[in-house]
């Protein structure tokens, strides 16, 4: 979450920007927020309609975000508004609000299955320095995706580990649990689900490992991020669906690890994009490739 709402400014920020601001949510003096989403543009970014336009040298922000993490704690917002240099996703910019700025309020905070800081933002005549804009008029759109492009991979590897935890689970439960007269383990319909969750996650594993890599080797990895996304999280939802259903009773039981984690992986298959606008990202990277 930290990574998130910095991440922008991490990428494209000005020099006073990042020693404003990233220094302090290095050092967890701050808590940073990345206000993307909309009641009506979530997975179609293009069509937000949260609006900023330029007065001078301030810059004035109307409307909403939804849906934001962090919302609410957070001690700064990266805000992406429609500023109309072009229709689309060309017309819209980036911009650092600060928390407790004038015509900006929490308008309400949002529960969800696993607990998590999520709020509802609105923004009315929100004045800000123009200064404030990450990188230039009408490039907000390409922050928010080369942001995206990082923490999808995140997000991943964050399935990653909730999936090998089930696994861990799991294999405790199948060695330790006895019925007629074995263990759960010695069924061979548990060893085929145990080969098929380990199976799944080192799948997933190496997608993940390879956005990385490729993203810190300066390649465009948008095709594979959204791969790994897909493919950690879909997997993880399985891996962990599996080990309930290996706990039996005791897996649904509010507070057990499976448990727990079942409610907390099913929202890495919405945010950063849902698993069907990865496989939207990955289709269009492909047949660009062909084009091309």
């Amino acid at each position: 979450m930290q990574g998130l709402g910095s991440g922008a400014i991490s990428l494209q920020g000005t020099p006073e920007q990042k020693q404003r601001y990233l220094g302090r949510v290095a050092a967890g003096e701050a808590i940073a927020a990345f206000a993307l989403s909309e009641p009506d543009a979530g997975s179609d970014v293009a069509n937000l309609q949260c609006a900023a336009h330029v007065e001078g040298d301030h810059v004035i922000l109307s409307g909403e975000k939804t849906w934001i993490s962090n919302g609410g704690i957070a001690d700064f917002y990266v805000v992406f508004c429609r500023t109309g240099e072009a229709p689309g996703p060309r017309g819209i910019s980036a911009f650092i609000v600060d928390a407790g700025t004038p015509g900006f309020e929490i308008a309400e905070r949002i529960d969800v299955i696993a607990p998590h800081p999520l709020a509802r933002l609105r923004f009315k005549d929100c004045r800000i320095p123009l200064t404030q804009r990450i990188g230039a008029a009408g490039e907000g759109f390409k922050v928010a995706m080369r942001t995206l492009d990082v923490f999808r991979t995140s997000v991943a590897a964050a399935s990653l580990g909730f999936a090998r935890r089930a696994l861990d689970e799991a294999l405790h439960r199948a060695t330790t649990r006895r019925m007629f007269n074995q263990t759960l383990a010695d069924f061979q319909l548990t060893q085929a689900k145990l080969a098929q969750m380990a199976t799944t996650i080192d799948s997933a594993a190496l997608l993940v490992y390879r956005a990385a890599w490729l993203r810190d080797q300066g390649a465009n990895v948008t095709k594979e991020a959204a791969m790994a996304k897909m493919a950690a999280t879909e997997g993880a939802q399985q891996v962990i669906d599996a080990a309930v259903q290996m706990f039996g009773g005791l897996g649904v039981t509010s507070g057990h690890p499976v448990e727990v984690l079942y409610r907390e992986i099913r929202s890495l298959r919405i945010y950063e994009g849902a698993t069907e606008v990865q496989q939207l990202i990955i289709a269009r990277e492909l047949l660009k490739e062909m084009k091309a």
